[in-house]
């Protein structure tokens, strides 16, 4: 499997917000996450990084 894994910026550090993904919908001002087991997490934050090659997305909190 290829997907993605949703980290989030806190203090300078990634913190692991949503393992797998699948789907990320923009909606409404926030970015709806949505992982291949079907668990969704909303948060209000922008992309700071995509790496593919180490399965990684980053975002940083607005």
């Amino acid at each position: 499997m290829c997907e993605a894994h949703a980290f989030i910026l806190k203090d300078g550090e990634e913190e692991m917000f949503l393992e797998s993904v699948d789907l990320i919908e923009l909606e409404r001002g926030e970015v709806k996450l949505i992982s291949i087991f079907g668990e969704q997490k909303t948060l209000k934050a922008r992309l700071k990084l995509y790496d593919n090659t180490k399965r990684k997305i980053v975002f940083e909190p607005l």
